[in-house]
């Protein structure tokens, strides 16, 4: 997804978007909900998308909310020489403090160690039966409920087909499980009900449980 972040304007990225979709700017309007002509305006740079329109175009288009964001020109502070998982949790977080400090939503503090805190708690929950049925019985219909699919979500479902059929180890089960049950469970660091950012810090959690298992591997 790179490649999308070097696109000047967010109405450039847009055109290309729908263009190699095959979506017309009606049936763009149509999945959205977003009427004609304000998303008109948006790629004609005559209008400034506000977050929700960013979340329902990321949504709608399979990518990344935080590089539509930084195209719509929301401030994120870039860093270099880190590995791309780094880069990703960083942005994210940059997007995400970017987004609280321009609205009045949310009244805390917004850190990666305030995701890491919550997950150490969620992985002694998931060592217990309660948590391991919860995980079981709740992960379909959450999945159906946020109604979105790509990495974030793609990485999710293999997590949880891992944590299902119990290949791993004792750990690596546990670390899987908190991840899980963070995204399960709606008031977690970011309640998920706070539209449009409450699935970013899930993001997150995803992208530094993926890091962990990647160490552990190598």
């Amino acid at each position: 997804m790179a490649e999308q972040r070097n696109s000047n304007t967010l109405g450039l990225l847009l055109r290309r978007l729908l263009k190699e979709r095959s979506l017309s700017m009606r049936k763009f309007s149509e999945q959205t909900g977003i009427d004609t002509a304000t998303i008109s305006r948006i790629i004609n740079d005559k209008r400034k998308a506000t977050p929700q329109h960013l979340e329902k175009f990321a949504d709608c288009l399979e990518v990344p909310f935080i590089n539509l964001f930084e195209a719509a020109g929301y401030p994120i502070e870039q860093r270099q020489e880190e590995s791309e998982t780094d880069s990703d949790i960083h942005t994210s977080v940059d997007a995400i403090q970017a987004f609280l400090k321009s609205s009045n939503v949310y009244d805390d503090e917004f850190s990666v160690a305030n995701v890491e805190q919550k997950l150490e708690s969620y992985g002694l929950y998931a060592q217990t039966e309660e948590g391991k049925n919860s995980i079981l019985k709740d992960f379909d219909e959450k999945i159906k409920s946020v109604g979105s699919i790509g990495p974030f979500i793609s990485k999710l479902k293999e997590l949880y087909e891992k944590f299902a059929s119990e290949k791993g180890t004792l750990f690596e089960l546990t670390l899987i499980g908190s991840t899980l049950l963070y995204f399960i469970i709606p008031v977690d660091v970011i309640p998920d009900y706070l539209f449009p950012i409450g699935y970013l810090d899930d993001a997150i959690a995803v992208q530094l449980t993926t890091k962990t298992l990647l160490k552990k591997i190598t």
